[in-house]
């Protein structure tokens, strides 16, 4: 796996317990991860900076406790790349800041492409809140960007604006994946390359 390491914006501070530490631009954020098995060097809730953290409940979910004064959204951004994040449900932020390295290597490949004199046309499934679809897109590609959250479609509307995506590369639709790609494959409509990060 390769580290996304060009992030001003982003960072992850610390991590043990389960925790993950991270500054999103000015806010301080400690979240669970599951994958962070190994024990914390101090206790992340006493991090001076620290502006909320997150805790999963016995009974699944959980919430989110506020210690110090943060605005409710911010936008930060990735070269040059912008999007709104805000604590919502689930420990999520509204952007998974470690696809960045995946966001580069897409873009390089769609660079070479139109390079070459043709065009990219991109399916991304799945696509939340348009990481993926603002970096190919702002690349020049045309993407198709599905999710069945109309919220996360909306949301990912408004990082492609911010991100200064001309109108009219990015194609929306609200709906179940499957559904979509099994009638994409009756009308014949194919695609230069499909993006999946499906849900567990």
């Amino acid at each position: 796996m390769r580290a996304a390491t060009d992030w001003k914006d982003y960072e992850v501070i610390a991590t043990g317990d389960g925790y993950k530490l991270e500054r999103w631009k000015d806010v301080y954020l400690l979240r669970p991860d599951p994958q962070v098995i190994w024990p914390a060097a101090f206790d992340f809730k006493t991090f001076p900076g620290l502006n909320a953290y997150y805790e999963r409940s016995e009974t699944g979910g959980g919430r989110w406790h506020v210690l110090k004064k943060m605005p409710d959204e911010w936008n930060i951004s990735y070269r040059d790349l912008k999007f709104t994040v805000r604590p919502m449900g689930f420990k999520h932020t509204g952007l998974f800041p470690e696809q960045a390295v995946n966001w580069d290597r897409m873009r390089e490949l769609v660079r070479k492409r139109i390079d070459s004199g043709r065009q990219v046309s991109v399916l991304n499934l799945f696509a939340y809140t348009g990481g993926a679809t603002a970096a190919l897109a702002k690349e020049g590609a045309s993407v198709c960007h599905v999710d069945a959250a109309k919220n996360m479609v909306e949301r990912a509307g408004n990082n492609v604006r911010l991100s200064g995506v001309p109108e009219g590369r990015v194609r929306y639709i609200v709906d179940d994946c499957f559904k979509f790609v099994q009638r994409e494959i009756r009308r014949g409509h194919k695609y230069d390359a499909i993006i999946m990060d499906p849900p567990s």
